[in-house]
């Protein structure tokens, strides 16, 4: 074999073996891409579905602001103003920590709470994957409206009081999500002739988009464990309308639970949707 026939025979193996090296490499590529599992996006756009938390978390490095409002009893019409004379208020601040943990402190007109509260992910809803996203929750409150005058051996431990929340959502479509989950309620101070000290619930809720910018979205949690002939408080129901304009999301809510601190949403809800009070309202957060 000649010099010449040589260096051809060397060059056209090389090039044969260059092009199936590149072959095995994009198939390989093409492997492990189809091996990646991809995370399904939020299943909610508020970081409540209406007056529960949802499974939505802050990112990391994003404060939000929160405002929330629930105005008076509907049902008392001009008495008072439909409401608007007896509002409670809600304002404070959450702070994503991580991706998959936030923590937030706001402050409550009701009972001059002081809320203090931790968010962190433990699952992703993953795309032929894991079928569910899950969040733990849990609250901290701190009742200041609380006075020596009426408990003089108050001390402050009897100020506060929990709640424990582990929360499970799975987005169906880009229209649905639904969400289920479990929560436990510790006070330290309680009115024993209508509440238990610890009260379990079973919570549920789901978000229906109507269009780019709206959905209609409903929650509710019932008492597992509650007291016989103790009908002043009621399992919550909320009925809400999700806003989104851009740099925030605003609900419209309507709810038998005119309190918003969670302990309180989940046991303290005095009203009721066949026939007894109803109040309206809209949470807030921006983003910054």
């Amino acid at each position: 074999m000649g010099m010449k026939k040589f260096f051809s025979f060397v060059f056209v193996f090389f090039t044969i073996g260059y092009a199936s090296a590149q072959d095995d490499l994009l198939n390989q590529l093409n492997a492990e891409k189809s091996e990646v599992k991809d995370k399904e996006t939020t299943a909610f756009k508020g970081l409540q579905i209406c007056n529960i938390q949802s499974t939505k978390m802050t990112a990391k490095g994003e404060w939000y602001m929160v405002i929330s409002h629930r105005f008076g009893d509907l049902t008392e019409g001009l008495d008072n103003f439909f409401g608007l004379d007896n509002a409670l208020t809600k304002i404070g601040g959450i702070y994503g920590v991580t991706d998959w943990l936030s923590l937030g402190a706001s402050r409550h007109t009701y009972n001059k709470i002081y809320e203090l509260t931790a968010k962190y992910k433990l699952a992703d809803q993953i795309t032929n994957g894991f079928p569910v996203t899950i969040v733990g929750y849990n609250t901290m409150d701190i009742n200041t409206a609380l006075s020596t005058d009426l408990y003089p051996n108050l001390q402050f431990n009897n100020r506060l009081a929990y709640s424990t929340q582990l929360l499970a959502s799975r987005k169906f479509s880009e229209g649905l999500s639904f969400e289920i989950g479990g929560v436990y309620v510790h006070k330290n101070l309680y009115d024993d002739s209508q509440e238990l000290k610890d009260q379990y619930l079973v919570a549920a809720g789901g978000r229906c988009k109507l269009s780019k910018r709206l959905s209609v979205n409903l929650d509710y949690a019932y008492k597992i464990n509650q007291l016989e002939n103790a009908p002043l408080y009621q399992n919550p129901l909320t009925l809400g309308l999700d806003i989104e304009t851009g740099g925030h999301v605003f609900q419209m809510v309507f709810s038998n639970s005119q309190p918003m601190n969670d302990v309180a949403v989940f046991t303290n809800a005095t009203g009721k949707w066949n026939g007894g009070s109803l109040y309206f309202g809209f949470n807030m957060y921006r983003v910054f």
